[in-house]
């Protein structure tokens, strides 16, 4: 997945749950990667860093 789709999918993300959108990412990159999914766990993880990035830009 490239950056672009990373970032969408974590604006998508907060505008659907706003603060625990983290969570939401984070949960769901654990379950494949205890699953075996180690790929999709890690477009996972990027989009949940995506998000932290997003928030933090906001914060001043």
């Amino acid at each position: 997945m490239d950056v672009v789709k990373i970032t969408e999918h974590a604006r998508a993300l907060l505008d659907a749950h706003g603060e625990k959108a983290e969570a939401e990412a984070a949960q769901k990159a654990a379950a494949l990667q205890q699953a075996g999914q180690h790929d999709e766990a890690e477009q996972w993880n990027m989009v949940r860093k995506a998000i932290h990035q997003l928030r933090s830009s906001h914060v001043s």
